[in-house]
């Protein structure tokens, strides 16, 4: 559909011709002209290159449509969804530029399966396994919104994919009930030293240490709590910290669940909340001394890390004639401890997939699926981890 527009302004009358383009956000484009006869011949032909659509396959490269997907995912959203944050539009760029990067040797519209498959053999051998699944995936997406625009009659990838190897092939590493209990007695006598910079410090960072375990969150979750997302007895996961390190939403829709919590996890969090926390313009349960949130990595090593060295959880390793002492554990770990007691209890996989915030049941049996054969239990719900682990 095209239509003319007449303008009347400083410079005089013009003609706008608004055409449709589906490489650009919101699918159409606009040219102006300063006759009328100029605009309907521009629109004329507008109209011819709209019939023949899809069969020029050279009329649109693969990094016009690769470049209009990044515009549509900047700009617009994609299927009705919100423009993505610009830290995830920085992580699609990069992986836009090794598919631009493939010698395409036909328009978008004339690919055809084998194209695609030749693509995936390029990405293994030139960039891995793990980062040629991730690239395939995307030019998906990306062959899949030509789809949608009618640029392409269908997407050629579909059924096109790579396995990639998981980080889980070997078993997952969980800290014992005894290595748990350690880390929860070394946070409360930090919180109680007698060294005001560490009782200070600990203040906050024991209630963080015991969210952790009970509750099964990432810990990009649990920094970024927010103090109204506290309340019937647990928290509503709601936002994460994303890998630019800045404060988002949780990274897909299943992160956004309920956990309900221990009494004595949730008084703790919710009077660090209400007495000690300080005031900020995000409504933070843990914020910093200057009103924003936490860094992971400060967490991890001035935190997390400092409650392994107390508990006496640090393996000693050599490199290069050196002995090199490193935490046992990663914060991370406490989110497999907090799995594995609900597999031990018998918790229904279903309901571990929705607390683990996993978007597919099937990451929750390729992560924990030796816990899962293990498992003889059978019961429904599980206790407070904080009482069984302490009593």
């Amino acid at each position: 559909m095209s239509d003319i527009r007449k303008r009347i302004g400083a410079k005089g009358t013009t003609y706008q011709v608004r055409y449709a383009d589906p490489r650009v956000a919101g699918g159409y484009a606009y040219r102006t002209f300063s006759t009328a006869k100029e605009a309907r011949t521009f629109r004329e032909d507008a109209a011819a290159r709209a019939a023949q659509g899809t069969r020029r396959g050279d009329a649109w490269s693969v990094a016009d449509a690769i470049n209009t997907w990044l515009d549509v995912c900047e700009k617009e959203g994609r299927d009705g969804r919100a423009p993505v944050s610009s830290s995830t539009h920085k992580q699609y760029r990069y992986l836009a530029d090794i598919m631009k990067a493939y010698q395409w040797e036909k328009g978008v519209a004339a690919l055809a399966k084998p194209d695609i498959i030749a693509f995936r053999s390029w990405l293994i051998a030139a960039h891995g396994r793990y980062l040629a699944a991730k690239t395939l995936r995307q030019f998906h997406g990306v062959l899949g919104e030509m789809a949608t625009r009618g640029v392409v009659p269908v997407n050629v990838c579909t059924g096109v994919g790579v396995r990639k190897e998981t980080r889980y092939d070997e078993p997952i590493v969980i800290p014992t009930h005894e290595e748990v209990r350690a880390l929860l007695r070394a946070a409360d006598e930090l919180a109680n030293s007698k060294n005001r910079q560490t009782a200070r410090a600990w203040a906050r960072y024991r209630p963080m240490l015991y969210l952790a375990v009970d509750s099964g969150m990432r810990p990009q979750e649990y920094v970024a709590i927010a103090g109204a997302n506290l309340r019937d007895g647990g928290v509503h996961v709601g936002r994460a910290i994303d890998r630019g390190g800045e404060l988002s939403v949780t990274k897909t829709p299943a992160g956004r669940r309920f956990i309900e919590l221990s009494p004595e996890t949730f008084d703790m969090v919710t009077h660090y909340r209400d007495h000690l926390a300080l005031n900020n313009d995000y409504d933070l349960v843990f914020p910093t001394a200057g009103g924003r949130w936490q860094s992971l990595d400060n967490w991890r090593k001035r935190g997390f890390g400092e409650a392994c060295e107390h508990a006496g959880l640090i393996d000693i390793s050599e490199m290069d004639g050196e002995e090199i002492a490193a935490p046992r554990f990663a914060p991370y770990a406490l989110r497999h401890y907090f799995a594995s007691a609900l597999i031990a209890s018998g918790t229904d996989i279903a309901k571990i997939k929705t607390l683990m915030g996993h978007t597919d049941i099937t990451t929750t049996y390729s992560v924990y699926a030796h816990l899962i054969r293990e498992s003889e239990q059978t019961r429904s719900q599980r206790p407070g981890l904080i009482s069984t682990i302490r009593h």
